[in-house]
C-alpha cells in the first residue's frame, strides 16, 4: 500500500492537533501514535518520565538483531502564548501550497511522514530495521532522549546511523553548536525604597550579573572565526526571561533569570559558566552580604546539550548524502539530539523537512514541496534498508 499525498497531510494535521506544548503532557500524541502503529500491527515501547506525565515512544521495523537506521523526533512544540496567530495554531490550514500551524515545521512534519510510510516500511520485507525514536522536552533541553538513549544501551546491536529530522530544507547538516542553559536566581533583602542604604535590591545586582554576560557576549563575538561554516561564527550568550520584584517602593528580594550559551564544537563547555560564577561570587555577593548574611546567588544548570561534531565519512553521513543526492554538508546554529546520540557513540545527522526560519513563529508553516521531498527521501530509505 503507498502512501498519498492526502494520506500524509493527513496525519500532519492529526498530530498538529495535538496541544504538545513542552509545559504540558504528550501522553494524549504518544497514546495515539502507539495506537496508529498498533493497527499496523508494530509494537512500541514507552518511555516515561519520572512524573510519569510525558513520555518517550521506540518502535522497530524489520529485524532487531541487525544494525539499522533511527528516525529521530521530538513530540513537543514552543508556546504559541502573545503570538499574533491567523488561525488556531492547533488547527491545521493549507493555503497556497503551504500548511499552517504550531508544529507543521518543527517537526511534526518529519514525525507524521515516518508514520504515513509505515504500511510501505511493513511491505517492503526490510533486511535492515529501521527504528521511530519520539521524545518529550526536546524543546527546554533535549531531556526526553536521554531515555531512549538509555533504552538502546541494551540492543545487542546498535544501530549505525540516526536521522534526526529537524527542518533544513532536506539539507544533509553533520554539524552544531551546543547548547548550555542555566536559572540564576538573586536573593536580596527586602526594605522599604526610601532607605535603599538598608536593603539588597536583588533586581539591581541582577542586572549587574546580566551586564556581565552582555559583555561576555561582546568578547565571544571578537573571537570570532572567519573559517567556521556556523552563522553566527561565535559562541553566542543570551538572557531570555527576567523576573523580579513586588511594588516601586519595595526594594526586591527576589529576582531571577533564566540565561544561555551556545557554543561551537571544539571550544571549552566550561568557560562561560565559570567565569560568571566567579564574578558572581567574588564581585557581586560580597556587596550584597555587607548588607544581609542572608542575601545569595544561585546558579543552576537547566541543559546541557552536546555539540554535534562533524564525523566526515562516517555511515550515517555516507547514507543521508547519498538519500539526499548531495556532496555537500552544512552547519547549524541551533540545538539537537543528535549531539547526544553521537556521544552514545551513535553517529547522527539531521535532515528533515522544512525551515528553521518558520520555526516558533507566529503562522508557522511548511511548503508542501518540502513534505513531498522528505517523503521522497524516506522511501529511498526503506528501499536501502530493503535490498
Amino acid at each position: 500500500m503507498t502512501a498519498s499525498s492526502e494520506d500524509v497531510t493527513a496525519l500532519i494535521g492529526r498530530l498538529i492537533g495535538f496541544d504538545s506544548t513542552s509545559r504540558n503532557s504528550n501522553l494524549d500524541l504518544i497514546e495515539d501514535i502507539a495506537g496508529y502503529l498498533k493497527n499496523h500491527g508494530i509494537d512500541s515501547r514507552i518511555i516515561h518520565d519520572d512524573s510519569g506525565k510525558k513520555a518517550n515512544l521506540f518502535a522497530t521495523i524489520g529485524p532487531a538483531e541487525v544494525p539499522g537506521v533511527v528516525l529521530s523526533g521530538h513530540t513537543d512544540v514552543v508556546p504559541v502564548d502573545g503570538q499574533d496567530w491567523s488561525t488556531d495554531p492547533f488547527t491545521m490550514r493549507t493555503e497556497n501550497g503551504r500548511l499552517f500551524g504550531r508544529g507543521t515545521s518543527d517537526m511534526k512534519s518529519f514525525i507524521a511522514i515516518t508514520l504515513a510510510l509505515v504500511p510501505e516500511m511493513k511491505a517492503a520485507n526490510l533486511k535492515l530495521p529501521l527504528h521511530f525514536a519520539f521524545s518529550y522536552d526536546e524543546e527546554i533541553g533535549c531531556l526526553g532522549v536521554h531515555g531512549i538513549v538509555e533504552h538502546m544501551q541494551s540492543f545487542s546491536t546498535r544501530p549505525f546511523a540516526v536521522i534526526v529530522g529537524e527542518p533544513t530544507s532536506m539539507k544533509v547538516v553533520n554539524a552544531h553548536k551546543g547548547n548550555f542553559s542555566f536559572r540564576t536566581r538573586v536573593t536580596g533583602f527586602e526594605g522599604h525604597s526610601s532607605r535603599t542604604d538598608m536593603g539588597v535590591n536583588a533586581v539591581m545586582y541582577a542586572a549587574e550579573l546580566i551586564g556581565f554576560l552582555g559583555r561576555l557576549a561582546e568578547e565571544m563575538r571578537g573571537r570570532a572565526k572567519a573559517e567556521s561554516r556556523f552563522d553566527p561564527p561565535y559562541t553566542t550568550v543570551h538572557v531570555g526571561t527576567v523576573k523580579g520584584g513586588t511594588a516601586l517602593n519595595i526594594i526586591p528580594k527576589e529576582c531571577s533569570f533564566i540565561w544561555e550559551y551556545r557554543l561551537l564544537p571544539g571550544e571549552d563547555e566550561d568557560e562561560v559558566i565559570e567565569r560568571f560564577r566567579a564574578f558572581s561570587n567574588d564581585e557581586i555577593l560580597p556587596r550584597m552580604k555587607a548588607v544581609s548574611d542572608d542575601a545569595a546567588i544561585v546558579t543552576e544548570a537547566r541543559a546541557r546539550v552536546p555539540a554535534l561534531v562533524p564525523e566526515e565519512g562516517s555511515d550515517a553521513e555516507t547514507l543521508v548524502m547519498r538519500l539526499a543526492g548531495t556532496n555537500e554538508t552544512l552547519a547549524v546554529s541551533y540545538g539537537t539530539e543528535a549531539g547526544i546520540f553521537q556521544n552514545a557513540h551513535i553517529p547522527a545527522v539531521i535532515c528533515g523537512p522544512g525551515n528553521i526560519e518558520q520555526a516558533h513563529k507566529p503562522d508557522e508553516f511548511i511548503d508542501l514541496s518540502e513534505v513531498e521531498a522528505c517523503t521522497a527521501f524516506l522511501r529511498r530509505l526503506i528501499a536501502f534498508a530493503a535490498t
